[in-house]
Parts: C-alpha cells; structure tokens; sequence
C-alpha cells in the first residue's frame, strides 16, 4: 500500500537502498522517474513523464493517531430556540427577517451547546467580561476532553511529552495549555505550543503540526487539544447579515488526540489497524485576508466571513488536492474516509460536488453539524472521532480537511497500518 511504497514525502527503507545504489527505478502507480539523492542532504529530487518535479524528503518515523475524545458544555440549545431567539434580535433591523431567518431552518443544525444559558446571550457583555469567562471554560472543557482521551489510550498524564493547544475565541497569558498543566498534572518540563488565530483550520492545522512534531521526535507522545467557545464572542448590539449567520450556526467544543510517534510502544486498547500520518499541506490564497476572521472591537471578537467560501472551494478545491496527491502515488478516487470540516450546509456540499463524492462519503460530517454545529477548530476533530469508532480496513487512506482565516486550507492525508 501507500506507506510501504511512499508517505510522508517520505521513501520506506526498501526504496531508499535501490535509490542510493541506483538512482533511476520505476515506481508503481508513478510510471518512470528519475530519482536524485541530493549531496550531504536526505532529500530526493523526482521528476515525473510530466515534467513535474517533486521534492520528496526521506522521514524515518510515521506518526500514529493513537486516541480521540470530545467533550461539549452543560447547556443545550435546539435550533428551534435559537431562531425563536434570534428573530427577537435581528427583527428591528431587517424589515425582511422572515427570509432571512428561514437559514436555521435549511442549517441541517438540531442543536448546539454553550458554555452559558440562551438568557445570557440577551444581555451586553463586556471583552472582559467574555474573556474572563473564556479562561474559566476552555481550562475547564479542554481539561475534560484531554482526560477523555487519555483514558481512551490507556496513556498516563506523565507519558505526555508535547501540549499542543489551539483555540482561537479569546485570549490568555499564560496561555490555556499553561493553565492545563496544573489542572492536568502535567509535568513541568513539558514542551508547550499554543496556536493563535487559525480559526476553523485550526483542528487540522494543530494535527498536521502534532505529527510533524513526532516524526522528528520519535519517541515522544503529544496531545493535541482544541478548545473554542464561539458563544462567548457574540456581540448582542451587532446586527450585522454576519453575526445572523454566526447565530445561526456556531457552538462551543472541545477536542483533543494522541498522537505518537513509531519508537512508542503502542498504548491503544485495540487491535484494529491504527491511523497513520502521511502528509500535510497548507495553502494560502494571496489578498484572501477578508474571507474568514475576527474584527477587533471594544465589546469583543466580532466574526467576519465571506459568503463565497463555498465557490472557492468550488473552484479550487479539486485542483488543489490532486496535486497534493499525485507526489504521494494516490488520487481522489482512492481515497475511503473524508474527514471534512463542517463549516456548514453549503461548505459540506461544495466539498462533495467539487470531488464528485456520494453522500454517504460525509456523513460523520453531517451528523456533527446536526448534532453539535460549527464549533471552530474542534469540530474537524469531533468528525475524526467518528472516524476512528469505524475501523478502517488495512492499506485505506483517507484525507482530512478543513479551511480557515488566511484564507488556508489544510488538507491531510492518513493510511490505516
């Protein structure tokens, strides 16, 4: 399969002794190359019939996707109370607001959680205020998924060696991860790496950079842990068509994985075939900076995205996974599991239309949506979780992929050993 013969720019040990005695070989499923051992480095110089050249870099270690959990706040919303809700909120403003509130109801959202009641969300909060509150829940919430996980993996607290902590709906120094070293009992020498601002790629931005992590290290084992409470940046006096959409869509969250590396002795309670990493991508497009993000003003993190993020994915998309595929030996129509962010109805059918994928292909994307809404960068991890409580079969690959402010993509591609 893909990672016995090529992975992570990666060439396994078989390939890489006929390349350094030889140097030119045929590939299977690659036609002829020629391959180039580059002086005093380990990287590989490929050159396709096409004329495309590639750069393959030799990786001596996979990393594995070992464990998973989620975890939501107490309070539960239905769609139904929300669009009650906001209607109440946005009716001054929009003399059409009977249209306009019909998107809950084509949402596929039954309901989301918060990490505070709906009544609160009727009041004016301060940035403090919210922030505070924000410290308070992520520690918390992620405290909850991170122990979730470990117990999954039968892995101790003390074996974690790396905290990577993304979230992107407050801010805090010492940042979240820090606080979670004392309400975790994590050690003190462990190496902390908070990720700022990536937004609803953050999930897959903090897994490509946790197996990239491991690669390079081995023997160590990283905890990546997703945090985000996109309730606590609502802004009650900003009536804008963005925070309707905001209101009608996101929700709070928490995920975390384990992720080790190959000199781990395997710490899973199963026996099924494990996920493991191959290779990562992230694309910006240029002068892309209004697509996706936050403004900063005084009552707080106010949302800002485009409505024509489906029609960029749309055009692109295909395009741009194909040609991270075709280095790696695979193509889209080989691919068995999508783990695709749900960023909402239209994200989720501009994804199936621009790869031509059947429905059922997205349909542990469909039910978080359904089940829990958009939280930000979490809910890529929520849908992986899913993944995982289905074994793959042995050799299938699957891609996970999600988009966010830059505007990125991160596209990651994962084999079952």
């Amino acid at each position: 399969m893909l990672l016995e013969q090529i992975g992570t720019y990666l060439l396994a040990e078989s390939w890489l002794r006929i390349a350094k005695q030889a140097n030119v070989w045929s590939l299977p499923g690659f036609g002829l190359f020629l391959f180039c051992l580059l002086p005093v480095t380990n990287v590989f110089l490929a050159v396709g019939k096409n004329g495309t050249t590639y750069l393959l870099e030799e990786v001596s270690s996979l990393a594995r996707i070992t464990a998973a959990a989620t975890a939501v706040p107490a309070y539960e919303v239905t769609q139904e109370a929300s669009m009650a809700f906001a209607r109440l909120l946005f009716q001054d403003a929009f003399p059409d607001i009977d249209r306009l509130i019909s998107i809950f109801s084509h949402s596929r959202i039954r309901k989301r959680h918060f990490c505070m009641p709906l009544e609160w969300f009727g009041q004016d909060h301060s940035f403090a205020e919210k922030n505070r509150l924000y410290i308070q829940h992520a520690v918390a919430l992620g405290a909850e998924a991170a122990k979730r996980c470990l117990e999954n993996s039968n892995c101790r607290i003390d074996d974690i060696d790396c905290l990577v902590l993304v979230s992107s709906t407050g801010i805090a120094t010492p940042s979240i991860d820090a606080h979670l070293l004392n309400r975790l009992g994590l050690r003190s020498d462990i190496t902390r790496i908070p990720l700022w601002g990536l937004g609803c790629a953050g999930g897959a931005m903090g897994l490509a950079r946790s197996c990239e992590y491991v690669n390079a290290y081995p023997k160590r084992r990283v905890l990546l842990l997703s945090v985000e409470l996109c309730g606590l940046t609502f802004i009650r006096q900003d009536v804008s068509k963005s925070n309707l959409v905001a209101t009608c869509l996101f929700g709070d969250g928490a995920a975390a994985v384990l992720i080790e590396g190959d000199e781990v002795v395997h710490t899973g309670v199963s026996d099924q075939p494990q996920l493991h990493f191959c290779a990562a991508r992230s694309r910006t497009w240029s002068d892309s900076l209004d697509v996706m993000g936050w403004e900063v003003t005084d009552p707080g993190l106010k949302v800002v995205f485009s409505r024509d993020i489906p029609t960029l994915i749309h055009k692109s998309m295909r395009e741009e996974l194909e040609s991270f595929l075709a280095p790696l030996g695979t193509t889209v129509e080989k691919l068995r599991h999508f783990i695709f962010h749900p960023g909402g109805a239209k994200v989720l059918n501009a994804y199936q239309q621009a790869l031509q994928l059947p429905a059922d292909s997205i349909r542990f994307s469909e039910e978080v949506l359904r089940d829990y809404g958009n939280m930000s960068s979490p809910t890529v991890l929520f849908v992986l979780e899913k993944s995982l409580q289905k074994p793959w079969s042995k050799g299938e690959q699957g891609l996970l992929a999600a988009l966010g402010p830059g505007f990125s993509s991160e596209f990651i591609l994962l084999e079952a050993r």
